[in-house]
């Protein structure tokens, strides 16, 4: 549990004097927490979760080398056919959200303007990137890597199906 709140906390940019802040507790409290010197009750558990945004189960989880790295398969997506589907989905502190993308004919963006950086590897197909005002033309094999604060659209064009990975700089939270 130490391990882990501490790798959440420094990965979210926060000292353990930004945590106490956003938590209400005292720096010395969470100082304890982390060191294993004081177990916390549910409900300080779940400040400290909420705090960080993250589920308090797997925050307080022990799973060890598990929380370090998430493998999602390629079999488990075959029947699914979602437009969106989450990458690395149960990743603690994450500072990247990758996403394989579905897009249709209908151009719809990847995401609401946000600071930071984004990624697009198109997997299978053929896409139109709207970035500003140009429109770009990807073909499998094709990646484009953009600063996410300009508007930006995807759509499939051509006859067969896209696939498409999207890597979103999430940053500290």
């Amino acid at each position: 549990m130490t391990e882990l709140l501490r790798a959440v906390r420094k990965q979210r940019g926060l000292t353990l004097e930004g945590l106490a802040e956003r938590t209400g507790l005292t720096k010395s409290y969470l100082s304890k927490i982390e060191r294993s010197r004081s177990t916390p009750s549910i409900a300080v558990a779940i400040k400290v979760a909420q705090a960080l945004d993250v589920d308090v189960a797997q925050l307080f989880s022990e799973r060890g080398d598990e929380d370090k790295i998430t493998v999602d398969r390629a079999a488990d997506r075959r029947e699914d056919r979602q437009r969106y589907r989450a990458m690395a989905a149960n990743m603690l502190g994450k500072t990247m959200s990758p996403f394989v993308v579905r897009p249709t004919h209908d151009a719809h963006p990847l995401h609401a303007l946000h600071d930071g950086q984004e990624f697009v590897f198109v997997h299978a197909g053929t896409i139109h990137l709207e970035y500003g005002d140009v429109t770009w033309t990807l073909t499998a094999g094709d990646s484009a890597y953009f600063d996410a604060s300009i508007s930006h659209r995807i759509r499939t064009v051509g006859p067969h199906p896209a696939e498409v990975l999207v890597i979103a700089e999430t940053g500290a939270q």
